[in-house]
């Protein structure tokens, strides 16, 4: 249908991809289970339209290789920031930040936000909402001494992260990404200036699908947060998908040019748009694929 026919004809760009992640060096959980096939990954992403990717720091030393992978490839980009579950690094290096700046400062072919940074209070037990405030605010800082957007984190903070914002003299630009919250507090973030990022954990629930259909769709970026948050049949969003691969079970049991399951990749970002395609009216017009 003329739907489908525009997904495929889709270019995209992933805003939000861990391809740093051990799993695409075929390590699961500490242990080695197949070869290396980030290039069959990558790969399999730009036979589906993939037109760019935006790897995403979440710390010091990962924001380090991220630059590292995007400067073997001109269609990669990243960011370079501290997620809120790691800010605990910030206390055990008190060069931390001006490291960030450095490789901000450095790279600017590579990196284009800072971030992952925000606030995300559903797992305190690894970093205390006290310490999260405090280097979030020191991430929000840099961005704006740099003139850079961000790529911000955001679970179960809604209140503490819109308050935070509101009271800034300036805010930053930037992307929310991830979005699996309320429709008043995207609305909120939306009235603040900022984007919203979806992916396959945006869609799980019928709840998450009714939000959803009541964003403004220009103010939508799409990506997968590989190698998590992919559209698994329990969700709600599955019912709309059109677009499969073929995929392996187990990690053990990897197959050259086949996925792995339950590890999610760039190339399911047009599942994403999908599921999209359905839920948001604008959609239904002929060049809806085009505005995603």
């Amino acid at each position: 249908d003329k739907m489908a026919a525009g997904v495929a004809r889709a270019r995209f760009i992933d805003i939000g991809a861990n391809l740093t992640d051990p799993m695409f060096q075929g390590v699961y959980r500490g242990k080695s289970k197949h070869a290396a096939d980030l290039a069959s990954v990558l790969q399999r992403a730009w036979a589906q339209g993939m037109d760019k990717m935006v790897i995403t720091g979440t710390s010091l030393s990962d924001s380090v290789s991220a630059i590292a992978m995007a400067s073997s490839n001109d269609q990669l980009y990243c960011t370079v920031g501290c997620h809120p579950t790691r800010c605990d690094e910030f206390d055990s290096d008190t060069g931390y930040l001006n490291q960030l700046r450095e490789l901000i400062v450095a790279n600017p072919s590579q990196v284009i936000a800072v971030g992952e940074t925000g606030l995300d209070y559903a797992r305190l037990e690894f970093c205390q909402r006290e310490t999260q405030l405090k280097y979030f605010k020191q991430q929000i800082e840099l961005a704006l001494e740099l003139d850079k957007p961000m790529f911000l984190h955001l679970r179960d903070a809604h209140s503490d992260f819109i308050d935070m914002m509101k009271a800034l003299e300036k805010r930053p630009k930037g992307v929310v990404h991830s979005y699996d919250g309320p429709l008043d507090a995207a609305m909120q973030l939306i009235d603040l200036g900022f984007y919203i990022g979806l992916n396959g954990c945006s869609l799980r629930t019928a709840e998450n699908l009714a939000v959803v259909a009541e964003l403004p769709i220009e103010r939508l970026m799409l990506e997968t947060d590989c190698p998590w948050c992919d559209i698994r049949n329990t969700h709600a969003g599955a019912e709309h998908l059109k677009t499969t691969f073929s995929t392996v079970k187990k990690p053990d049991r990897y197959e050259d040019g086949k996925m792995v399951k339950g590890r999610n990749e760039p190339a399911n970002i047009v599942q994403v748009a999908e599921v999209l395609m359905v839920e948001i009216e604008p959609c239904c017009c002929h060049d809806g694929c085009r505005r995603l």
